[in-house]
């Protein structure tokens, strides 16, 4: 009794995740699979993080890995002259950055490792203005961010109804909630694969050695029981 109470308590809160700090998140629709999707993530995430972030850790040829041609990198990704093996540094410089947010930008190289899809999923769609905070903007799971809403022209403007604690739109943006969803989801669905761009070939590969070694397993008992016969 008590496993199939906690069975109907996963489904029922299947769409939220509880972050250690406490906070309730979105759950993000991840699909390393969807190519499609990887490649409309890339193309925001040039657009609108690689000004102040950076991608450190990855080359714009890797983008090969989900379905980019060479010349796909360099008209939709590559904006200001770089190579196509050069690693994906920001646009902005560090000392610049810290005077005009008080903190360097983090490299989001390995960001959805560290914070978690879900978390990015719900943090970049709950900013809400603040005329408290330096840069006007805040945000539901991280308070007093330094970051301001580059994304507010997509989503809308939002504000914090403090009786319910829940984020009410004053000024639409150009896309629909529908559709900022899945702008969010797709960019989210980039840094993923950003953190860890092998991980398809490392499972692929995982399926191949289990397959081989499965394999082994059945000729390693037809051997034994072959080598055995005549003694038995």
């Amino acid at each position: 009794m008590r496993t199939i109470k906690i069975l109907l308590l996963a489904i029922l809160l299947t769409p939220f995740v509880v972050h250690s700090s406490g906070e309730v998140l979105d759950k993000a629709p991840i699909d390393r699979a969807d190519k499609e999707s990887l490649k409309r993530g890339a193309v925001s995430f040039v657009d609108y993080c690689l000004t102040c972030h950076g991608a450190d850790f990855m080359r714009y040829n890797r983008h090969g890995d989900i379905g980019m041609s060479e010349e796909d990198i360099r008209t939709e990704l590559i904006r200001t002259g770089q190579k196509t093996g050069d690693l994906m540094e920001a646009s902005m410089r560090k000392k610049e950055a810290e005077q005009w947010f008080g903190v360097a930008p983090p490299d989001l190289s390995v960001i959805a490792r560290s914070r978690g899809a879900d978390w990015l999923y719900t943090y970049l769609r709950t900013f809400y203005q603040d005329s408290e905070t330096y840069s006007g903007w805040n945000n539901l799971i991280f308070d007093k961010v330094a970051m301001p809403h580059v994304l507010h022209h997509l989503q809308g403007w939002q504000v914090l109804d403090s009786g319910t604690n829940s984020l009410v739109v004053t000024k639409p943006g150009t896309m629909t909630s529908e559709e900022y969803d899945k702008f969010v989801a797709d960019l989210v669905n980039y840094m993923v694969y950003l953190g860890e761009p092998h991980a398809a070939y490392r499972k692929e590969l995982g399926t191949i050695v289990l397959l081989f070694l499965f394999g082994m397993l059945g000729l390693t008992y037809l051997l034994k029981k072959e080598y055995w016969r005549d003694i038995h």
